[in-house]
């Protein structure tokens, strides 16, 4: 069973707990597809079995407040914290990841906070990395709350939109509409997916490639 087959199976109201729970938890730090959950509930929501508003909202709180708790674990626990993580889960807090991301964070600050929800990456580490590298914390809540409001408010947007689009034109066009507008979401996504992954994309570099130009 499909998440989004699941997420309409129970009550509107648990839909919104599971979205901020889940994306709260990878927030966090714990790796969860708090991104697909939120996909398949921003769909549900398309069909009317949800608001988009509360969908976007509890998403938007859950990934704040997340990043926060994660930020202060980050800060609390320092650099031994992410060493007891990588030996327990190196999949995805291994060294290589989190040299990855502190470069990362070394050359865009802030702005690794921000565009690090649109990274799978970072979604995890922004928020514990950030506490761990001592970034101020108001810099950090600006680009926390910032972000966390774009990724899941506009997702949640742009998901129900084509959602909507999708069921009109399937009304009117068949499946020549459901198959434009299908191709146009995935598109925009995969769009803005490269923007911030192409922001990022000095971080493969080692420092010997720098060099040796």
């Amino acid at each position: 069973m499909h998440v989004e087959e699941w997420l309409q199976t129970i009550p509107a109201l648990w839909v919104y707990v599971i979205v901020g729970v889940v994306v709260g938890l990878e927030s966090l730090g714990i790796p969860l597809p708090g991104e697909i959950v939120l996909v398949s509930s921003a769909l549900l929501s398309a069909k009317g079995v949800v608001s988009p508003l509360i969908v976007g909202v509890c998403a938007s709180t859950g990934a704040i407040v997340g990043d926060s708790i994660g930020y202060l674990i980050g800060r609390k626990g320092g650099r031994p914290l992410f060493d007891r993580l990588g030996r327990r889960f190196p999949k995805h807090f291994g060294p290589h990841h989190i040299a990855r991301a502190e470069r990362l964070f070394q050359r865009w600050g802030v702005w690794a906070v921000f565009f690090g929800r649109f990274v799978a990456l970072l979604r995890i580490l922004a928020g514990p990395l950030a506490g761990a590298l001592h970034m101020p914390y108001w810099r950090f809540l600006v680009a926390n709350v910032s972000g966390g409001i774009v990724w899941a408010g506009g997702t949640t947007a742009a998901v129900y939109y084509l959602g909507m689009v999708a069921e009109r034109w399937l009304k009117g066009f068949s499946w020549v509409g459901l198959v434009i507008a299908v191709l146009f979401g995935v598109g925009g996504t995969i769009w803005l997916k490269r923007r911030a992954a192409k922001a990022f994309a000095e971080e493969e570099e080692t420092p010997e490639t720098v060099s040796a130009r």
